[in-house]
């Protein structure tokens, strides 16, 4: 990746303002097909779908429709079969292994419905541990955690290790995670799959205040009344896209 390539990420662009021209996230005609032959599962059949900077968009389906094989494609988690995937304008969908895994380090923040901390660290360790993958020196590391779980609601739990925490508050700490990196785009997966309906509740409240801050969300799930906290819905069936309320 070049370093014009890392500017438009950053949403800079030539004279080193954001480029707004260009939906944030864009497929084009993408296929995703699992197995050859007789034993091809298609997962997603021709998508086509942009999001732009700002937006909050939930991705809803049965089980099997396609919504967390796009969410992954997005994600750079894994690439499309055929078609176009263009992030900030950026072809990624064709990526190598090292090149996904710079876009995922450098501009996406993950939120999956298991919250991944690790037992032996501390909450603060936990958010800290991504700034370690981005060379962040100690001091600075501390002082970004602290203020990302600020941010979730956690001040004063930073030194409390995941099996002294709540479900709810575990997720606040995988969303702090997330975010302290300051992506441009936050996925979440399920995000609220292992809660109840007052600690859902709570989480939703969270990712809705982010995305009013400015974040890009993109959330996959299966719950209407979690869907209903974004302010677009996109729903698949079979591999395609089969209604979206952005589009007019």
């Amino acid at each position: 990746m070049s370093q014009a390539h890392l500017a438009i990420f950053e949403g800079k662009g030539a004279q080193g303002e954001r480029e707004k021209s260009i939906p944030l996230v864009a497929l084009r005609g993408v296929t995703r097909v699992f197995g050859k032959g007789e034993a091809a599962v298609w997962a997603l059949r021709g998508v086509d779908l942009s999001i732009e900077e700002g937006e909050f968009v939930a991705l809803m389906g049965p089980s099997g429709s396609g919504k967390s094989t796009c969410l992954s494609i997005i994600g750079c988690l894994d690439t499309p079969s055929s078609g176009d995937y263009r992030l900030a304008g950026v072809e990624v969908g064709r990526l190598g292994d090292d090149g996904r895994a710079l876009v995922r380090r450098y501009f996406l923040g993950f939120v999956f419905q298991g919250f991944y901390l690790l037992p032996r660290l501390t909450a603060l360790e936990n958010v800290e541990l991504p700034l370690v993958y981005h060379g962040v020196g100690r001091r600075e590391r501390r002082e970004r955690a602290r203020a990302a779980l600020a941010a979730v609601g956690l001040s004063g739990r930073e030194q409390h290790r995941p099996s002294e925490l709540s479900g709810g508050q575990q997720q606040r700490v995988a969303i702090a995670r997330a975010i302290v990196t300051q992506p441009r785009l936050l996925l979440a997966d399920e995000p609220t799959g292992n809660l109840d309906s007052a600690m859902s509740h709570e989480i939703m409240t969270l990712f809705s205040s982010l995305h009013q801050q400015g974040l890009t969300v993109v959330m996959v799930t299966h719950e209407a009344d979690v869907a209903a906290y974004a302010a677009r819905v996109v729903r698949f069936r079979d591999g395609r896209i089969e209604e979206d309320s952005g589009v007019g």
